[in-house]
């Protein structure tokens, strides 16, 4: 809830404090901001980049698609990790580019009650989820490649998974002793389905790419990777498709025709990548 991350959050107008008062959230200089029906607040100013965000469709698939277990091993596992990184500290737990909330709920269970979470997304129809995943999630529209709507040393722990990475706010927003928690796709994600649908492909210069967005913040303290088998039904591989970049790259009709052509059920790799970094200070 909103009421469990008020104190850590900033105004993105002028940096100062904010304080809950009924459906309002509001700064000392007076900058306030409606607190929506479903529970979340938009800390977004300025021109908002709307065309970054995810569509209902989106969201509608990858809530189907993860409902469905598919990517739980990956889950609990991220979940065990952040779990040893806090250990039984009360914190504050930062998901950018939550989503609808499925990771960071996972985290706040593994880590505990005294934990809480801050779901951060671009997407208001991804956040409208987040702000129901769990009773501990406070939900704020914002974007991720801007200064965050958080006060300076307030996370024990930032998530980032499949998400946009910025660097120096994640080292500024993290308290001394907190860590970074980042889950790339590895370059095998999805297996055959990439040439079958015409989907976008894993950037092979990807782990170079998150290893300069980060290195001159944080220092890299360990890496691991999860491979899980995917047993998809064609529904299932829709979602897939559908939740993701190549959503905006391909018609529907195509992806359908295309899925049809697949045997049922459809099993393919899941490849993931897990990385642990802190704060270079």
């Amino acid at each position: 809830m909103l009421q469990d991350v008020i104190d850590h959050l900033a105004c993105p107008v002028c940096r100062f404090g904010l304080a809950l008062a009924e459906r309002t959230v509001r700064c000392p200089n007076g900058h306030s901001f409606d607190v929506a029906r479903q529970g979340y607040v938009s800390l977004l100013s300025g021109p908002g980049a709307a065309g970054t965000a995810d569509t209902p469709e989106m969201v509608a698939a990858r809530e189907r698609f993860l409902a469905a277990g598919h990517y739980a091993p990956l889950a609990d596992r991220v979940a065990r990790l952040a779990a040893e990184l806090t250990g039984d500290a009360r914190g504050l737990v930062v998901d950018a580019g939550a989503g609808t909330g499925y990771l960071l709920a996972r985290v706040l269970d593994a880590a505990g009650p005294a934990a809480t979470g801050l779901a951060l997304d671009i997407s208001k129809h991804a956040i409208k989820r987040a702000a129901r995943a769990h009773p501990r999630i406070g939900a704020v529209v914002a974007d991720v490649w801007r200064p965050l709507p958080v006060r300076d040393g307030r996370a024990a722990l930032v998530t980032n998974a499949f998400a946009p990475r910025n660097g120096p706010e994640f080292a500024r927003v993290l308290a001394p002793g907190g860590a970074l928690v980042v889950v790339t796709p590895g370059p095998g994600h999805l297996g055959g389905l990439v040439e079958a649908l015409g989907l976008l492909s894993v950037d092979q210069e990807k782990d170079r790419r998150l290893a300069a967005s980060l290195s001159r913040h944080f220092t890299r303290i360990s890496e691991t990777a999860e491979e899980i088998t995917l047993t998809l039904d064609h529904a299932a591989v829709e979602a897939v498709v559908r939740m993701g970049p190549s959503a905006h790259h391909i018609d529907p009709a195509t992806l359908r025709r295309r899925i049809a052509d697949l045997p049922e059920p459809y099993v393919a790799p899941g490849s993931f990548r897990i990385t642990v970094w802190r704060p270079a200070r």
